[in-house]
């Protein structure tokens, strides 16, 4: 039986040669692949640890044997190094029970192959990874099981399908069968979505596709009525807000705005201090999901006469969520307190952009928002929403 001695060696020496040149056949010169045994394993040369001492010398001794490797020892039997020999990798890899990489590649190019024109984010990542593979790179979010992976995209696959509140229990047991199996693979869903789609905070991305484990509620305050059932529930004289749960919004008939305009706000804390009793205000909680959306195109077809307005961030995920809810709602929202008269009035609220926000704002220099993204490259300069609440 083949020992852990054995299979951390032979396991350590493949790692490094399935990382070279000479796996993608891309070597000009021969290389060797080697280890230092000292330095695998530090308390070989420890003379209080015999056992471990003979044990790995047998081990050792027994690759050697087989012809698995090429080990260097002195006069008394210690090894220094222990190379791969690569005439022999067919053998080697059944002898670990490790599966060649060129045949795990080929089964990931198969599943990518399957998923890559399913939605835009799929087809980012699928071309990222068949590019990974060509240059001999690890593939992202694999941790060497295939079902996991094929999983993982499956999931993002049937996420940007979801158009109603779903909680995530039942989105694993309709796409998996098992409640369970999407809670494991959920960090590497989110991670990927982030990363290859358009979302400004990880933490909502399953909140904005509709992936909740409580209802969504809509928060709103300000001038106007709202119609529930045939019940009129005026708002104008409420000191704080009204929240409707996502169950109750097809209950409501009408919404009728009686200030001058309507206002979406982007974080909480402003929302809650936002005062101003000509605007009916609207809590977004950045990316609006499909219940504040059919809630605000609902207000909007019902009010369409009223200015409508955004207050966000002044960085790129402002501009961003911005840009989205006006896309996805169809509604032509006006940025509020979003611009370069902003950021001088609280310039000692700024913050300073990081790589990121440079590379994001980047994206917009040419757009609608110009002027104030070309202001905060040139001033390295970004600001909060809440900054605008503490004078």
């Amino acid at each position: 039986m083949i020992s852990n001695f054995e299979k951390e060696i032979i396991n350590r020496l493949i790692d490094k040669y399935e990382k070279s040149k000479s796996f993608t056949g891309d070597n000009k010169v021969n290389q060797r692949f080697t280890i230092k045994i000292p330095s695998l394993f530090p308390k070989y040369n420890d003379h209080s640890e015999y056992e471990l001492f003979e044990a790995l010398n047998d081990s050792i001794d027994t690759l050697v044997k087989k012809s698995f490797v090429i080990a260097k020892a002195n006069s008394a039997h210690v090894y220094s190094t222990v190379t791969l020999n690569v005439d022999k990798l067919a053998e080697i890899y059944k002898y670990v029970g490790r599966q060649e990489k060129k045949d795990i590649n080929n089964s990931i190019l198969e599943i990518l192959a399957n998923y890559k024109e399913r939605n835009q984010i799929l087809n980012l990542y699928c071309t990222s990874q068949n590019e990974r593979i060509d240059s001999n790179k690890s593939i992202q979010f694999f941790n060497d099981d295939l079902l996991e992976l094929e999983n993982i995209l499956l999931a993002v696959d049937e996420l940007l399908k979801v158009d109603t509140e779903t909680f995530v229990r039942d989105f694993s047991v309709k796409v998996f069968k098992d409640s369970k199996v999407f809670e494991r693979i959920a960090g590497k869903v989110v991670n990927l979505i982030y990363e290859y789609g358009d979302f400004p905070e990880k933490d909502k991305v399953l909140g904005n596709l509709n992936i909740i484990k409580n209802p969504t509620y809509v928060n709103f305050k300000g001038p106007g009525s709202i119609f529930i059932k045939e019940q009129r529930l005026d708002l104008t004289n409420f000191r704080g807000d009204l929240a409707v749960s996502s169950i109750m919004l097809s209950d409501i008939d009408k919404i009728d705005i009686t200030g001058k305009a309507v206002i979406t706000i982007e974080n909480l804390t402003s929302f809650h201090t936002f005062s101003d009793k000509e605007m009916f205000a609207i809590y977004l909680g950045g990316y609006h999901n499909s219940v504040r959306r059919e809630f605000i195109k609902k207000l909007h077809q019902q009010n369409s006469q009223k200015a409508f307005f955004h207050f966000g961030d002044i960085d790129a995920g402002g501009f961003k969520i911005l840009e989205h809810l006006k896309h996805d709602t169809g509604i032509d929202f006006i940025p509020y307190k979003m611009e370069i008269e902003t950021l001088e009035a609280y310039r000692k609220y700024t913050k300073k952009l990081t790589e990121n926000d440079k590379k994001r704002l980047l994206k917009l220099v040419d757009g609608q928002y110009h002027n104030v993204v070309k202001y905060m490259l040139d001033n390295n300069c970004k600001l909060e929403q809440e900054a605008l609440n503490v004078e």
